[in-house]
């Protein structure tokens, strides 16, 4: 499969909540991406807000957080959405749910990050837990950008993307 838009990519984070993971990788792909990306985040069953934890590390990391909010995968299902050419599951729960058809029949890859909204204990370890998913969402970001996703076909797209996953 070529890629239609060569040279920029649209991009979906999925996770279950859509409040921590898949909205922090949405952020860090349209920063770092330089242009190449335009990303979206959503969960399958979406909290409604994102957590204010997440929002704090990302602005404290010297990201925007204007305008980010928890959103349902269907949106990206629908008629009309964007056509996406990669989605990237950042929880084990949603990479383990049956997903919506995508439009376009997008390069798909799972990349486990530990739930940071799950940590327990004081402030400062909740805190950590968020600046370390952070920290492996930034990581796998950089190398993603790296590719030349141009270059690639969809199941090579794949399995390069699912290695980054694997570390």
């Amino acid at each position: 499969m070529e890629f239609a838009m060569q040279g920029h990519y649209n991009l979906l984070f999925l996770c279950t909540g859509n409040s921590a993971r898949s909205i922090m990788a949405e952020v860090l792909a349209n920063e770092l991406g330089h242009g190449r990306f335009t990303a979206w985040s959503a969960g399958s069953r979406p909290r409604g807000q994102v957590d204010p934890v997440a929002l704090q590390v990302l602005q404290e990391a010297g990201f925007s957080t204007q305008g980010l909010r928890s959103k349902s995968w269907s949106e990206f299902a629908q008629p009309g959405a964007p056509e996406m050419d990669l989605v990237i599951t950042v929880c084990d729960s949603a990479a383990g749910e049956s997903c919506p058809v995508w439009p376009g029949q997008p390069a798909t890859a799972h990349w486990s990050i530990p739930d940071p909204v799950a940590a327990t204990g004081s402030d400062e370890v909740v805190r950590k837990a968020f600046a370390q998913a952070l920290m492996a969402l930034q990581q796998r970001i950089h190398l993603l950008a790296a590719l030349r996703i141009e270059a690639l076909d969809r199941l090579v797209l794949e399995r390069q993307v699912r290695e980054i996953g694997h570390g």
